[in-house]
C-alpha cells in the first residue's frame, strides 16, 4: 500500500522496454517525439533498475502491452493508496486498454482494488501526487474535470483533503512538481497558488522545460533525476541536502516521459532512516 510518495521506496512495477517501445505507428496519436533508440533506452532502463534495486526496491518486471508503446509509462495506469489500486482512464485515446492490462497484473500481484475512474471522467496517474493527509491532483489535458470529481470522491473517502490545480506547460502535474520526502516538495516556481503548499516545506526551480519538477523519490532527502535536462535542478536539490542518483534517461524524453513516468510504486513504507537492503527483480 501507499499513502505517501515522499516515503520509502520499497515495491514498484515496471515494464522493460523491448520491442513495443520502439514499434511507433502513429507519433502524433500515440504523443512519441521520437522513435527510441533501442541499445540507448535498454541501457538507461537498466542502469534506472539497477539503481532501484541497490537501494532496497523490490523491482516486478512486466512484459510490454502489445500494440502499445507508451505501456513502458506505467505511472499512468494506476494510482496505489491505502485502501488499494484505484484503475484510471487514459486521457490519450491511443493508451485506452493499459488499464485493464495493470488491473490485471495488480490483481495478480494480491493488490485490492479501491475503486475506478469511469467514462467521461480521465484521469492519468502522472496527475496524482499523494502526500500523506494530502492528495495534490492536477487538471491537464490528459486529466478532465469530470475525472478529477470521480478521483476526489474515493481519496476524501480515505480521509485525504484534494488539492487540485490546472496543469500548465506540462502533460502531466508530475512535470511541475514530486515528493522528495514525507513532507517535502520540488515544484516549479511561479506555477502553484501561493497557499497551495501549506504545512510542506518547498523547494522551488525555474521552469526552463517541461519536465524539471519529475523526479523518483527513493527515500527521505533521495531522489532519481534525469541528467540529461535537469542537472541545474539536480545542483539545487544537492545544495539542500537531497542526494541525487543523475542518470541519462533521454531515450524515454524521446517518448514524452519523465523519471517518474518509467515506475509504478505500489508500495512505500516509513522506515527508519538510513537502513537499506538488497532486493532481486523478478518478473511476472
Amino acid at each position: 500500500m501507499l499513502s505517501n510518495e515522499g516515503d520509502r521506496l520499497t515495491r514498484v512495477v515496471v515494464s522493460t522496454p523491448s520491442e513495443e517501445y520502439f514499434r511507433v505507428t502513429d507519433m502524433t496519436a500515440q504523443n512519441i517525439n521520437e522513435v527510441a533508440d533501442p541499445r540507448k533506452t535498454c541501457q538507461q532502463f537498466a542502469c534506472l533498475k539497477s539503481t532501484m534495486e541497490h537501494f532496497g526496491c523490490e523491482v516486478i518486471e512486466i512484459p510490454e502491452l502489445t500494440g502499445h508503446p507508451n505501456s513502458v509509462f506505467t505511472r499512468d495506469t494506476a494510482v496505489s493508496t491505502p485502501g488499494g489500486y484505484i484503475t484510471l482512464r487514459m486521457g490519450l485515446e491511443a493508451r485506452r486498454g493499459e488499464e485493464e492490462w495493470m488491473a490485471q497484473i495488480l490483481e495478480s500481484l494480491g493488490e485490492p482494488c479501491a475503486g475506478q475512474i469511469r467514462r467521461p471522467g480521465t484521469v492519468e496517474g502522472g496527475d496524482i501526487l499523494l502526500a500523506g493527509s494530502v492528495a495534490f491532483v492536477g487538471c491537464s489535458i490528459r486529466t478532465n474535470k469530470e475525472g478529477v470529481k470521480q478521483l476526489s470522491v474515493l481519496l476524501e473517502n480515505m480521509d485525504y483533503e484534494v488539492r487540485t490545480v490546472n496543469v500548465r506547460g506540462s502533460l502531466h502535474l508530475g512535470g511541475m512538481m514530486s515528493a522528495i520526502g514525507p513532507k517535502r516538495l520540488l515544484c516549479l516556481r511561479g506555477k502553484f497558488p501561493s497557499d497551495f503548499f501549506e504545512g510542506f516545506d518547498v523547494i522551488d526551480v525555474d521552469c526552463t522545460g517541461s519536465c524539471n519538477g519529475n523526479v523518483i523519490c527513493l527515500g527521505e532527502n533521495e531522489v532519481i533525476a534525469n541528467s540529461a535536462e535537469n542537472m541545474k535542478v539536480v545542483r539545487i536539490l544537492e545544495h539542500h541536502g537531497v542526494k541525487v542518483h543523475a542518470m541519462d534517461l533521454s531515450e524515454f524524453r524521446k517518448g514524452g516521459g519523465g523519471p517518474s513516468c518509467l515506475v509504478l510504486p505500489i508500495e512505500r513504507k516509513q522506515t527508519a532512516q538510513g537502513y537499506s537492503f538488497f532486493v532481486e527483480s523478478k518478473k511476472v
